[in-house]
């Protein structure tokens, strides 16, 4: 019963540590759409075992002997680690992303001209920028 909880950690944890490499190394990876849904299907794949255990034998945690609390203790500290680095390069790179579209649509209206001004009946101009369509070619 543990093992099998434990060993689902495990996988985790090392998809986190996996994840966060890929994010940081300087080689672009493009296969993180896969990583995502291994995680979800991961963190789906604890939550149902919780819930098991914790219907069919609701003392399981503290049934467990000694070596395999410390195990499973460890095992969730380890993952609590990875999942706080990975957390932090992960809004990293979503924040440049972010910062990198802003600054490409920017330049798209600059080079576009796409601004408008609108002469108003009380003698005031209002400007406006129309939004530029941007694609992302994701083969890149």
């Amino acid at each position: 019963m543990a093992s099998e909880f434990i060993d689902t950690i495990a996988s985790l944890t090392a998809i986190m540590e996996e994840e966060t490499a890929r994010l940081l190394s300087p080689i672009r990876h493009r296969d993180f759409a896969e990583m995502a849904a291994a995680k979800i299907k991961l963190v789906a794949a604890l939550e149902t075992m919780t819930a098991t255990y914790d219907r069919t034998r609701p003392d399981w945690l503290t049934a467990l002997d000694d070596e395999a609390r410390e195990t499973l203790s460890a095992a969730i500290r380890h993952l609590g680690a990875a999942a706080q680095v990975n957390a932090r390069v992960l809004e990293r790179q979503i924040g440049l992303s972010t910062e990198m579209m802003a600054a490409v649509a920017t330049e798209a209206r600059r080079l576009s001209g796409m601004r408008s001004a609108i002469y108003g009946a009380g003698g005031i101009v209002s400007r406006t920028e129309v939004a530029t369509p941007i694609s992302v070619n994701a083969s890149l």
